[in-house]
């Protein structure tokens, strides 16, 4: 399926901006700065983790012309779901997200609790990300990065 066919459904095309890529950049930079920040539990650096995941996912489909629905139920699904197709992420790694994802609706919805080896993963992923979107941007999307 192409971003494309997801229009009306659960994108909509926007045009890409560089403000708003740099302001997406910008907090997840600071949200992984948080998550590793010492001192913070691991639910915390979990929570920070995962928020610079979701902000960097965003920036990545924002630069191909394109923002979630979040009037229809499963944004975060979709934005890690098309990691893929907006940066060419390997299928496997957007599997790994995807079950971040699912262990963020256990922790926030069932109460389940973090171990310091989760939090870990989940700051090696959001680094990870980072570093993917980041060289993304330079070499197809230049007039994009601040």
């Amino acid at each position: 399926m192409t971003l494309e066919n997801l229009v009306n459904r659960t994108l909509d095309r926007i045009d890409p901006d560089k403000d708003t890529t740099t302001r997406l950049l910008s907090a997840a930079d600071g949200s992984l700065a948080n998550a590793r920040l010492s001192g913070i539990t691991s639910e915390g650096s979990f929570d920070m983790a995962y928020k610079a995941t979701m902000q960097l996912a965003n920036a990545a489909l924002q630069a191909n012309g394109y923002r979630t629905l979040t009037s229809v139920s499963g944004h975060h699904r979709t934005l890690i779901q098309l990691l893929p197709q907006t940066i060419g992420l390997d299928s496997e790694k957007m599997v790994l997200f995807e079950s971040l994802r699912k262990q963020r609706n256990l922790i926030d919805y069932s109460g389940d609790s973090v171990t310091d080896e989760l939090a870990a993963e989940a700051v090696e992923h959001a680094a990870y990300l980072q570093k993917k979107v980041i060289d993304w941007l330079k070499a197809n999307k230049p007039e994009l990065m601040g």
